[in-house]
């Protein structure tokens, strides 16, 4: 029973025409763009526009998204050939199944986990925040009690909306992505609102120095923990500005692009994937790097970005609350509070998928892999996705969890770009609809772009990350290698299978 046992392409394409596991094929090009932008845009670039300008980059934070943009770039035309070549459930768990291993694919199923079930919690909990912020001062003000996990009993908001977002799942693919188109319209507007408004109030004296110099960070009292690994690697000192700033500062609003990846897990629901898989990464990353980096300039340039408050929730706001122009700021509020909630949706209905083709697999218990006879959803995890959501929101504070999601993003950025090039050495033979270009040197890039990246990181995040890491491992060896369909043999004799991750 290899541990590096692959299942064939073949077999994965065939396991979805299983009656009891068939998902609907109801998305097309434009569901999917629409997806991608929508989970896309949320806390990053209304939370950490601010935070990065003020401690990390300066101005310079257009230069650290579009860093962060040319590392999703690399990784996206990589995972646009494998959803075209594999459209299945699943995204990158998928993939690695079919390449690595089944070890691998769980390791990297386990890592998605961790993705967008946080991430999607972090982001119910940052609904809360704004809905708090435009509910204020009116009679249907949140109790201090029932607002925050941390200073109070339960954060309330962010255990409805959780639950909330997962009846509208079950609901089916079609109505989630009706949606999302609407409230995506919101978020679209709202974010060229602040570009074209906010150009009227540019300073360009705002943008001198647009590289701020280098600054020790002024002691490591947090050491190992608290320092980017590839500080204590080196024995670098820290610093915050300059260079090594602008590219810790790509690490950090890497949370800022995460989920363009969940396009890759609805391949199975779409009517034509091998076309609209690739236009729906690639486009709507296009976008959304593009409204990103004027975003950036806008508000650094509305605001000197000495004068920002990292610890600001709401800096898009508060860059035009000081420049006199308070009823902008409230728009954004209010679509910041409307826009984040679809951002929970698509990231639990990610979660989902990749949970649905893990138990399919019968790494996880099979009978989660049920779908709706009506619906056609898989119902019973997006019921356990939903209540984990909710209690996680609800109970924990979420305030430092971003990093510990862009890890676990770049590591799963890694093994597609690398599976990519491992599938056209083991299966040349097999049709691909999108083939990335040059693609040696784009996923060899990609690799290296997404691994510096993660080396920015602090050591701490690295030390959680390996802890989730170690306990999927075990996870897997008491469970999921023992109950996998595969290694039981379960699979259709006739289709190809391989029983090694090389051939």
């Amino acid at each position: 029973m290899s541990v590096f046992r692959t299942k064939s392409v073949e077999q994965s394409i065939a396991e979805t025409e299983e009656p009891e596991h068939r998902l609907k094929k109801n998305l097309g090009a434009l569901d999917l763009t629409i997806f991608g932008v929508g989970v896309i845009i949320g806390a990053g670039i209304f939370v950490y526009t601010g935070l990065v300008a003020a401690t990390n980059a300066g101005p310079a934070i257009a230069l650290s998204f579009l860093i962060a943009g040319l590392a999703c770039a690399l990784a996206a035309l990589c995972y646009a050939e494998f959803a075209s070549t594999v459209p299945v459930a699943g995204s990158a768990y998928t993939f690695s199944y079919a390449t690595f291993g089944e070890l691998v694919a769980w390791i990297i199923g386990w890592d998605l986990v961790l993705e967008f079930t946080v991430g999607a919690s972090a982001l119910a909990a940052g609904f809360s925040g704004y809905l708090q912020n435009v509910l204020e001062g009116t009679p249907l003000e949140i109790p201090a009690s029932l607002a925050s996990a941390g200073d109070g009993i339960v954060n309330l908001p962010a255990v409805v909306i959780s639950l909330l977002v997962a009846a509208v799942l079950i609901g089916g693919i079609k109505l989630s992505s009706r949606i999302n188109q609407v409230i995506v319209a919101i978020k679209l507007g709202v974010v060229g609102l602040v570009i074209v408004m906010g150009i009227g109030y540019i300073k360009v004296a705002n943008y001198t120095p647009f590289i701020p110099p280098s600054q020790p960070t002024g002691g490591a009292e947090g050491g190992f923990w608290k320092s980017p690994l590839i500080s204590s690697i080196f024995g670098l000192e820290p610093a915050v500005f300059g260079i090594g700033g602008v590219i810790a500062g790509a690490a950090i609003v890497f949370f800022a692009f995460i989920g363009f990846d969940v396009v890759a897990t609805t391949a199975e629901e779409t009517k034509n994937p091998q076309r609209d898989v690739p236009i729906g990464i690639l486009g709507s990353l296009a976008i959304v790097t593009v409204l990103y980096i004027a975003v950036c300039l806008v508000i650094t340039g509305m605001q000197s970005y000495d004068t920002i408050d990292p610890s600001d929730p709401a800096p898009l706001a508060t860059a035009f609350d000081k420049a006199g122009v308070e009823w902008i700021g409230n728009i954004i509020a209010v679509g910041a509070t409307i826009g984040l909630t679809v951002v929970v949706l698509i990231l639990m209905m990610g979660q989902t998928r990749v949970a649905f083709a893990m138990a399919r697999d019968g790494l996880l218990p099979t009978s989660l892999a049920k779908v709706h006879p009506t619906f056609g959803t898989p119902y019973r995890l997006t019921a356990i996705t939903g209540i984990g959501v909710a209690l996680l929101s609800g109970f924990v504070d979420f305030a430092t969890l971003g990093d510990l999601v862009s890890i676990g993003t770049l590591f799963a950025f890694v093994l597609v770009s690398v599976g990519v090039l491992v599938l056209r050495r083991t299966r040349p033979d097999l049709p691909r609809a999108f083939r990335t270009p040059a693609v040696p040197v784009v996923a060899t890039l990609s690799v290296l772009l997404c691994f510096y990246l993660m080396l920015n990181l602090i050591g701490e995040t690295w030390v959680r990350f390996m802890v989730w890491m170690l306990i999927g491992l075990a996870v897997y060896f008491l469970y999921g290698r023992s109950h996998s369909r595969l290694g039981r043999g379960e699979y259709d004799k006739h289709i190809p299978a391989s029983t090694s991750a090389v051939e």
